[in-house]
């Protein structure tokens, strides 16, 4: 997990906090937690168990219990996690504790989607400049900002201290905008557009492809499928064993 201070974070004795060294699959869960937990505050509870915890967060109960091992969190026997204690230590080692200025780039359908999305605020993130390279978008306001041509990038950059760029551009401009990104000092990036992006090391990068996601679904449901239809199967049905050979015989064919 990489660590980027930002040129305008406060600093105590000019250290970067110590943060454990979470394993990826515990951070990926962490927003999870912090949902839920953000829930159960707003609906009065004070104490969640690791089991109530868990189901909240759609995991089972002794991986939440490591997760939270490692932020030094065990909760008290009896008695559970104190919910907002979670919340604060969760918040800090996420680096919520400040908020951070994000800028977008690419304003077609998708991107004044996001630029309008109110659930980046409520989690410490703030919309601080859109960028697009088409002459006419540029100037448009969405969501009382202005959409600044691209090349506009390294002064706002400075302006805004800009901490994360998103970039939601069609394919083929992404690198040349996440090139950009980088020049500018960012290290953080969001990439919705379909394709792989190529970034020096110390430059995290988190792809979001919804089309992907839906052809992950796809097979589940043709897994599914086959599934249900395969007791009806009948004897004459050909079955193609592990090694290739087709058999005629099901019962062979699953080894029985």
């Amino acid at each position: 997990m990489s660590q980027h201070r930002h040129p305008g974070a406060p600093s105590r004795a000019g250290a970067v906090p110590a943060l454990p060294d979470l394993p990826e699959a515990t951070v990926a869960r962490l927003p999870e937690y912090l949902r839920a937990l953000h829930h159960l505050a707003e609906t009065g509870h004070e104490t969640v168990s690791s089991e109530g915890l868990a189901a909240a967060a759609g995991v089972n109960s002794a991986k939440l219990r490591k997760d939270l091992s490692h932020l030094g969190s065990y909760g008290t026997r009896g008695v559970g996690y104190d919910v907002g204690l979670l919340i604060e230590q969760i918040e800090s080692v996420l680096g919520l504790t400040q908020r951070r200025a994000v800028a977008l780039v690419g304003v077609g359908n998708l991107g004044h989607a996001l630029a309008g999305y109110a659930g980046f605020a409520s989690r410490s993130f703030r919309i601080a400049a859109l960028f697009d390279a088409d002459p006419s978008r540029v100037g448009e306001e969405i969501n009382g900002l202005v959409v600044r041509h691209i090349d506009e990038l390294p002064r706002i950059a400075v302006e805004e201290q800009l901490a994360i760029g998103v970039i939601a551009t069609p394919a083929g401009a992404a690198q040349a905008v996440a090139d950009q990104l980088v020049a500018v000092g960012v290290t953080s990036i969001l990439n919705f557009a379909p394709c792989v992006l190529a970034v020096p090391d110390g430059v995290d990068v988190r792809k979001v492809d919804l089309a992907i996601e839906l052809q992950i679904l796809s097979f589940h449901e043709h897994r599914k499928a086959s599934l249900t239809a395969l007791p009806g199967t009948g004897p004459s049905t050909l079955t193609t064993l592990a090694g290739g050979a087709p058999t005629t015989d099901p019962q062979e064919a699953i080894g029985t």
